[in-house]
């Protein structure tokens, strides 16, 4: 194996499965899925020396847009059976950020330590008030609070590096 086929080995090996999850939920079309993945990881591969920040959140995004390029490819070919209605571009381009948002912003939250992405995920997700938070982490309400605030600054800390735009 040369180097160049032991890189794409170990991005397939290291984020293949997860990207292909992603594209999957998008796209419920597992060939088509796997041609997104490597078609990803290709153009991930050529513009290696590029990328900067987390290569994750690079792969996702490469992938995301591939799937938008896909899709506006099929709209604009002919129809091929007039009973079935495709669904609107904007749709689909929507559902496939907001799967991206999801995959990244879950990428981030395990980055953070655990005392900042519980009170995060007590909060946020699951819409704890602070003294309901405080209950359920065993902690005191002005732990919580100042804990979120750390957490979301280092919430956004994490993002930034990662590219992700606000």
């Amino acid at each position: 194996m040369s180097l160049d086929e032991d890189v794409v080995a170990a991005i397939y090996r290291d984020h293949g499965p997860a990207l292909r999850r992603f594209v999957l939920s998008a796209c419920r079309d597992p060939q088509l899925a796997d041609d997104v993945v490597q078609e990803t990881i290709l153009r991930v591969w050529q513009q290696a020396p590029q990328i900067t920040g987390s290569l994750r959140s690079y792969l996702f995004r490469t992938a995301r847009n591939i799937m938008i390029d896909n899709y506006r490819k099929a709209q604009r070919r002919p129809r091929e059976t007039s009973d079935r209605e495709l669904a609107d571009p904007a749709d689909g381009a929507e559902r496939v950020n907001e799967l991206l948002n999801r995959v990244l912003m879950e990428e981030a939250l395990l980055r953070l330590s655990a005392e900042h992405r519980d009170v995060l995920v007590a909060l946020h997700y699951r819409r704890y008030t602070v003294q309901e938070a405080s209950v359920s982490l065993k902690i005191p309400s002005g732990t919580v609070k100042s804990r979120a605030f750390y957490a979301v600054r280092a919430l956004r800390a994490i993002l930034d590096e990662m590219g992700v735009e606000r």
